[in-house]
């Protein structure tokens, strides 16, 4: 029955969000709610759903959330008379589903009761409150917490205009054409094969764009369930907020929209609960009841920028500086600049909360936060504050930056006889080794010195089981990849080229059975290639000499 109800809600929610990226079908989403089938003794609501219906009255943000609203609300009616809601609203977040984590362009029960129900963050803070609990379960909170912002949850569908489908198949007739003149000319006429060669570059380059702008999807598809967080929390921890949203319209990748929704949620949870203060608060600061959240997104360059502000408190970095060196985070003699205290706010475990709630505490789950950025979408986060003004995160990320599946840039190496890619996104620079910059550390572990920086070096025979064919190191070439702030070398035989190269994953779980740092396999034209994952091979190659360690100390 749960199921059935979750599915049912699911289907309206995500009628209306297509109502709302449309602008059509207003009157069979008010029949989906049943606002039609209502007794109302007002001649003057009625007239105004049959504005709505008729289309005279246009679809706005506030109408969108509020139909959403009646959603939730509907789901906790159908809840309570299946006798799956006990005591109030707050058991909804405690109801445990069976669906599949698929965003459907909608918040999913999953979803609602991350969003409602996240006491882990103040008990990770606060074990003395957690020792009330089952300690198996207090363990594994954290954890399953952790999992959620690591694992994003995936966008099922995309809306994609007629006009841009009917290129895509104008260019690819293009391609057909195209090829069919290069395969019936033959080698007879070489002029005519480099005239048709140059025309299928062109036409290739048109459909990889092309293509690339169908994966493109809209903020506002995450943007829009933020009103009604937002409300929600306010109206929980009794405060008055104003929530503005601003350039939702901003389309970006899907890959990097599906990894936007978790860290947005966390930023605009500390922003409601710990950055504006409560109507007290603001009389006593001599500011206006009403706080002010503004969540705005924008494009400049190469890159797209999220940023969540709001003009509470603020952030206090004399007690950011303190808290950081009690936790021996930062030392006591130096002196940091202010953009750099800030910074100590996105550790791990981090918080200078004065009062423990169930919402949120400003910087705990920031280190997640910086996680999902920094090492999934290669970007990163700053943070501007004024004390009694309000602070602002902003969150810069690479438009340019590869997905792990299409056609991408990447380096073409060779280890053992064998050939490897890299995507280019990790690469930093090429380096060819002398003897004495390589240091063997007493854990096993290698460094190399790179123009006087010093990174780890990491033999990608040794870690494949492979036998190097250049065993003199100043003949071979590093590989310098950053991933998120953690630099490292990847020491191979040669880099023999970059290319663009197709990326597709195996059709079986091949890096779960033999646990290997493999993203999928490249296809090059004359051959193919297996594909490094560069995080994953990192984190193998951290655990490996953390097992050497442990067994020799042993």
């Amino acid at each position: 029955m749960q199921d059935s109800i979750i599915q049912c809600i699911e289907d309206m929610e995500k009628q209306i969000l297509d109502m709302d990226t449309s602008g059509s079908g207003a009157g069979e989403t008010v029949d989906a709610l049943g606002l039609s089938n209502m007794r109302l003794s007002s001649a003057g609501v009625i007239a105004l759903l049959d504005m709505l219906t008729e289309g005279i009255t246009p679809l706005n943000n506030d109408i969108v959330s509020a139909m959403l609203g009646i959603c939730e609300a509907q789901k906790k009616f159908f809840f309570a008379l299946g006798g799956l809601l006990e005591g109030s609203g707050e058991a909804l977040g405690k109801i445990k589903t069976k669906t599949a984590p698929v965003r459907k362009e909608s918040e999913s029960e999953a979803e609602a009761a991350r969003i409602f129900d996240e006491a882990a963050t103040a008990e990770s803070e606060h074990p003395e409150e957690a020792t009330k609990d089952d300690p198996k379960e207090t363990e594994a909170k954290p954890q399953a917490k952790a999992e959620r912002i690591a694992a994003p949850q995936a966008i099922s569908s995309i809306r994609v205009a007629t006009d841009r489908l009917d290129r895509v198949i104008e260019l690819v007739g293009k391609l057909m054409v195209t090829y069919a003149v290069i395969a019936q000319g033959g080698a007879q006429n070489l002029t005519q094969v480099a005239s048709s060669l140059r025309e299928l570059d062109h036409v290739i380059n048109n459909l990889q764009k092309e293509v690339n702008a169908i994966r493109l999807v809209p903020l506002k598809q995450i943007f829009l369930p933020m009103h009604r967080l937002v409300n929600s929390l306010s109206q929980k921890i009794g405060k008055k907020i104003n929530f503005t949203v601003k350039g939702e319209d901003l389309a970006l990748d899907k890959t990097i929209v599906e990894c936007l929704n978790e860290p947005l949620v966390h930023l605009l949870r500390n922003a409601v609960d710990h950055g504006v203060e409560d109507i007290e608060g603001r009389k006593t600061a001599g500011k206006v009841e009403t706080g002010e959240v503004v969540l705005e997104a924008w494009r400049k360059g190469d890159s797209a920028f999220i940023q969540v502000r709001d003009d509470g408190k603020g952030l206090h970095p004399d007690r950011i500086l303190n808290k950081a060196i009690e936790k021996g985070l930062a030392e006591p003699d130096k002196k940091y600049e202010t953009s750099e205290i800030l910074q100590f706010v996105l550790q791990s475990g981090f918080s200078t909360a004065e009062q423990i709630t169930d919402v949120s505490g400003r910087g705990v789950g920031m280190d997640a936060v910086v996680n999902a950025i920094r090492v999934t979408l290669d970007g990163d986060i700053e943070i501007q504050s004024e004390v009694s003004k309000g602070s602002a995160f902003t969150i810069s990320i690479p438009l340019d930056r590869s997905a792990n599946q299409g056609i991408v840039e990447a380096l073409v190496c060779k280890v053992g006889g064998d050939t490897f890619i890299v995507p280019s996104r990790d690469v930093r620079e090429i380096y060819m080794p002398r003897t004495n910059d390589v240091v063997q550390l007493p854990d096993g572990r290698e460094t190399v010195d790179v123009r006087g920086e010093i990174h780890s070096l990491l033999r990608l025979a040794d870690l494949l089981g492979l036998t190097a064919e250049q065993e003199d190191i100043e003949k071979a070439q590093t590989i310098v990849v950053r991933v998120g702030d953690y630099k490292a070398a990847i020491l191979v035989d040669e880099v023999l080229k970059q290319q663009q190269v197709v990326i597709t994953g195996f059709t079986v779980p091949v890096e779960e059975i033999f646990h290997i740092p493999i993203l999928g396999y490249g296809m090059m034209g004359e051959s193919d290639a297996l594909v490094l994952d560069t995080e994953k091979m990192l984190q193998h190659f951290e655990n490996s000499i953390h097992l050497k360690s442990t067994a020799s100390l042993t």
